[in-house]
């Protein structure tokens, strides 16, 4: 939805400690078959209720600090030099290079007499966003990320546009950091306003007459921008034309670690904040703006449900809610008597999960997942079905909004066999048609998906999609990927991957397990693998790579993991609990250290998902699975832990400590490496050029380990 607020994260105990000088030097160290940089260890102990935990590389926290950057060096040093000594390495980064190398386009908003969208021409590092008038209009380029920086890590993108369409609101993310700027464009001149609002991070841009509300921190300490807790969230109110520091503020968060972000409703009558305490549960308050209403009220308590204002109908509002519906349902609220016995039911909670809902052109859409794929359903304001909008095929459509003058809106499906395609919906008809079809070199007739249920540990059944190339012998020699991510409501739906081919195109298998912790069956199967319920997660993902070995897909020595962000965690647990059931290992941008995952920038909102160690109640468990604090002396698959140096979601001491704590205890020969990306943060905005060497550095590393020979030699 055009004004959804949404949260872009994941997102008394003393404890004693005893500190010493961080040093390293320039030793080795031999470890099997691999030679890694000496990583000094410095005494430093906590004690959590009693527990005394060890924490010797405490030092790898200070990102910015002289021996940890020299360390870093080291590693990737190391980490590149075994990576360019893999013979095919350069011949997939060739293959890979011409894959990617296809024009690829986002779904158009229109607004007003324009119509935006974002396109690649193939290589470019970032993605520029054009602009043309009418669909029939001279499509012209309105602002090109490219020229903003040498090296292409500079990352655009649109917010929103005032109601009268006349200006729009973007945000420039630099070397892959969730700090942005916010700057305002006049649409029909691309007149660039001397508008410039700094340290805003997790906002939106709220329009209200001349001017917007967004969310910003306070000014972080110098040398600590990307590590610090960031606190105090703020809503503020921008009048176009004056400094930053005019700026009216709206409203401070009560508690230091709380987001709050605002949103107007079309008509500009009424202002939403919503205040959460993580990356879940809202409380939501609300002023009538236009009758001069100052003071908020409370629309919803906080914070045990969430709650998300779709659109109004005068004094009513649309929500969506997960409250009193684990799948959720759709509410008219009565801002003149929003209390609970005066909710209407427009759309009542379905066995199926509501994935998505927005509003367009006076109509209300709903996006159900039924088994991981989308069915979409057009209805009237007061929640009367009209019609299914057909889909091609089974897989993921998005795009099911806009704004109530509309006629059309633009969707996107794709699937694991089908490329993204963009369509034109008409709303008043329900038909749609092709706007843009990819142009990836891909014959999808050689390919094949299937869904498997398989069972969990304590029997549960979980889905799994597998994809590879028809025809394929199942007799446990094919290469095979396994990814999951299993946390923050978060579902994984079927998607195409250009680096997967790579993979297909090599005898080798995709598989994709919506293992619990998600959203993927509601409200239900996230609490199902969250707090204390987390190891179901890996219970689930384990349960999938013996499914995988025991119906002969593959194979423990072909077989490889891979997630990142709480999927990193994931495999950090996976490969700790069980490193004897895979070949190769890929924890990317992980949360490794949970005892402390909460002391660094917005760590502390996902409390709510896994407990804080501050904890008693949490502590112990906590402890009983954290990848840093679970490494045994044992044999390890081969692994790459791979993060950034402007990583400020979760910040890399997560991965600097966890790969000099394998590379210390590993008994196996496999090579235990760490790839730090420069200038690049937890994913968003990532150039192009760093994707594709990224990508081939994990197909060669894999391939190298499993001893498999890719068809380019």
């Amino acid at each position: 939805m055009k004004n959804k607020w949404l949260l872009v994260i994941l997102a008394g105990n003393l404890i004693a400690m005893t500190s010493c000088k961080n040093s390293t030097d320039k030793k080795t160290e031999m470890q099997g078959n691999a030679i890694y940089p000496k990583t000094e260890k410095v005494a430093q102990t906590d004690v959590y209720f009693g527990t005394k935990v060890e924490d010797p590389y405490r030092w790898l926290e200070q990102d910015t600090a002289a021996n940890v950057k020299s360390w870093v060096e080291m590693q990737n040093k190391t980490t590149s030099g075994y990576l360019s000594k893999i013979p095919f390495r350069e011949k997939i980064l060739k293959r890979l290079t011409g894959l990617m190398n296809y024009p690829k386009y986002s779904s158009p908003e229109k607004a007003g007499d324009y119509y935006f969208f974002n396109k690649n021409d193939g290589l470019q590092n970032q993605s520029v966003i054009w602009f043309q008038k009418g669909t029939k209009g001279e499509p012209k380029i309105f602002l090109d990320p490219n020229k903003m920086s040498d090296d292409g890590t500079a990352a655009v993108a649109l917010i929103s546009f005032s109601h009268d369409k006349k200006y729009v609101t973007y945000s420039v993310n630099q070397s892959g950091s969730d700090w942005q700027k916010i700057y305002v464009m006049e649409v029909a001149t691309q007149k660039k306003l001397s508008d410039e609002l700094k340290w805003v991070k997790f906002s939106g841009a709220s329009w209200q007459g001349n001017g917007f509300y967004y969310s910003k921190y306070d000014a972080p300490k110098e040398g600590k921008e990307f590590s610090n807790s960031n606190e105090y969230q703020k809503i503020y109110y921008h009048k176009l034309g004056d400094e930053q520091e005019k700026d009216a503020l709206i409203y401070a968060c009560k508690e230091a670690k709380q987001y709050v972000g605002a949103q107007t409703s079309q008509d500009e009558r009424f202002l939403f904040l919503y205040i959460s305490a993580g990356t879940e549960g809202t409380e939501m308050l609300f002023k009538d703006v236009k009758a001069g209403q100052k003071d908020f009220s409370m629309l919803f308590p906080g914070f045990e449900h969430d709650y998300s204002v779709l659109d109004n109908k005068g004094d009513k509002l649309i929500v969506e809610t997960n409250d009193g519906a684990a799948n959720k349902r759709i509410l008219e609220v009565d801002t003149k008597n929003p209390a609970r016995e005066h909710w209407i039911d427009l759309i009542p909670e379905k066995p199926e999960l509501i994935d998505a809902s927005g509003t367009a052109g006076g109509k209300l859409f709903i996006c159900y997942m039924k088994d991981v794929s989308s069915k979409v359903y057009q209805f009237d304001l007061n929640g009367k079905l009209e019609h299914e909008i057909v889909l091609p095929a089974l897989g993921n459509a998005s795009g099911f909004s806009g704004y109530n003058t509309d006629k059309e809106l633009f969707y996107s499906f794709t699937s694991f066999c089908y490329p993204g395609t963009i369509y034109k919906y008409d709303i008043s008809t329900g038909i749609s048609e092709v706007w843009h079809k990819s142009e990836v070199q891909f014959n999808p007739e050689e390919f094949e998906t299937k869904q498997v249920f398989y069972p969990s540990k304590d029997g549960t059944k979980i889905p799994m999609f597998l994809v590879y190339k028809k025809g394929i012998k199942l007799d446990g020699s094919n290469p095979t990927l396994l990814y999951g991510y299993g946390g923050f409501n978060i579902s994984i739906t079927p998607f195409f991957s250009t680096s997967n081919i790579i993979l297909m195109e090599n005898g080798g298998i995709y598989a994709l397990a919506n293992i619990r912790g998600g959203n993927e069956y509601g409200e239900k199967w996230h609490k199902g693998g969250n707090l204390l319920n987390k190891q179901n997660v890996f219970d689930d993902f384990i349960a999938a790579a013996e499914y995988l070995i025991r119906e002969k897909y593959t194979s423990t020595e072909k077989l490889a993991i891979e997630g990142g962000s709480n999927g990193g965690l994931l495999i950090g647990a996976c490969m700790t609990q069980r490193p004897e059931l895979f070949k190769v290992a890929f924890p990317e941008v992980g949360v490794l250290d949970m005892l402390r995952f909460h002391k660094f920038t917005v760590g502390w909102g996902w409390v709510v998902e896994y407990g804080s160690s501050d904890s008693s109640k949490y502590f112990k468990y906590l402890y009983g699975y954290s990848p840093l604090h679970n490494v045994r002396e044992v044999a390890y698959p081969a692994t790459m832990v791979m993060t950034a140096d402007h990583d400020d979601r979760v910040v890399p001491a997560h991965s600097f400590k966890f790969i000099a704590t394998l590379q210390e205890k590993n008994k196996g020969d496999n090579p235990i490496l760490i790839r730090v990306e420069t200038k690049a943060g937890h994913g968003a905005g990532k150039p192009t050029s760093k994707v594709i060497e990224e990508q081939a550095d994990i197909w060669s590393f894999m391939f190298f380990n499993m001893g498999v020979k890719p068809v380019y030699q």
